[in-house]
């Protein structure tokens, strides 16, 4: 059972995407619509695990074979799926270990419903900072009382949920 370590928000967080994003950019920009910092380390004041969360949004699914090398030479291991359909997932570094990632990429279609819910809970976030310390602190709750992932993740799902649903109404 891996414990998760949820760390207080550094400021350092969007600076580490702005220069993985240059560097994704460099090596397999050309079918790349948007690039969005998603996840709690794109949200300022939100303690997360240091784990960068990259968006990539393509006009075509079809593209995701053509990034598989450019990314593993930037570190990356390609995982397919993983788990959500229609979402192509690439951690790094690729050494077998999920306690070591550093940056994660979700590779989607640009506008699905999944690149939507996404950018409605962080930009929801990024406004209501009491909405923030709620989340942090329920994630450090979570944190301790779950060693293993599955549990934390889905035990956070009311919560994202409701966000999702509150930043609905406001839009």
């Amino acid at each position: 059972m891996s414990s998760i370590i949820i760390a207080d928000y550094n400021p350092v967080w969007p600076v580490l995407f702005e220069e993985e994003k240059a560097r994704i950019l460099a090596v397999a920009g050309s079918y790349i619509q948007d690039i969005q910092h998603v996840g709690s380390t794109s949200v300022p004041g939100l303690g997360a695990k240091p784990i960068i969360d990259i968006m990539i949004g393509l006009r075509d699914l079809s593209h995701v074979e053509q990034f598989v090398q450019p990314l593993r030479q930037l570190g990356y291991g390609y995982l397919g799926e993983h788990g959500i359909p229609e979402r192509h997932f690439f951690r790094k570094p690729d050494n077998g270990s999920w306690i070591a990632r550093t940056h994660q990429i979700h590779m989607i279609m640009m506008g699905s419903d999944f690149w939507r819910r996404h950018l409605l809970f962080r930009d929801y976030l990024r406004l209501h900072p009491e909405d923030v310390r709620r989340y942090y602190l329920l994630k450090k709750e979570l944190a301790q009382q779950f060693g293993a992932t599955e549990n934390y993740t889905d035990a956070k799902t009311s919560f994202i949920e409701g966000i999702i649903a509150k930043a609905a109404l406001d839009e």
